[in-house]
């Protein structure tokens, strides 16, 4: 693929992960999206729907899961790059998920940053800003060792 294709095809993908941040309210059931936008110190946190929370955040995950791998391999086109990054992508999601639901159901009240930090790397593409710079270091450490 040309660098051209490259860059079209991944502002594409970006611009995918933007529109589901501009239409989160829509697409997704968070009572927290709000909770944590306002005076969460002052608040008290909001009824929510554990099983319907848990499956938008898996929802939410996946897309995001799923744009932020396309955009990896397009832009190193390196199978076990992208192997490695599945892997990554699932077990944060099984330890994030387990601490943010542990959090919110017994010390939501006590460690709101905590639990604010947990869920925006479930409902956020932080981690495709994390591996873009390290796996294109890698690369470049590797190149220079030929």
């Amino acid at each position: 693929m040309t660098k051209v294709w490259k860059y079209i095809v991944i502002g594409f993908l970006v611009g995918l992960l933007i529109l589901i941040r501009a239409f989160e309210q829509q697409l997704f059931y968070d009572p927290f999206l709000d909770f944590f936008k306002n005076d969460y110190l002052q608040a008290q946190p909001p009824a929510y729907d554990s099983w319907k929370l848990f499956v938008h955040h898996i929802f939410r995950y996946g897309l995001n899961m799923l744009i932020s791998l396309g955009i990896i391999y397009v832009a190193f086109e390196n199978k076990h790059v992208l192997l490695f990054s599945i892997g990554l992508y699932i077990v944060a999601f099984v330890v994030l998920i387990s601490l943010y639901f542990y959090f919110i159901q017994h010390n939501l009240e006590e460690d709101y940053l905590l639990t604010f930090y947990i869920r925006r790397f479930l409902i956020q593409p932080l981690f495709v800003m994390i591996l873009l710079p390290a796996f294109y270091y890698q690369r470049k450490i590797k190149n220079e060792e030929v």
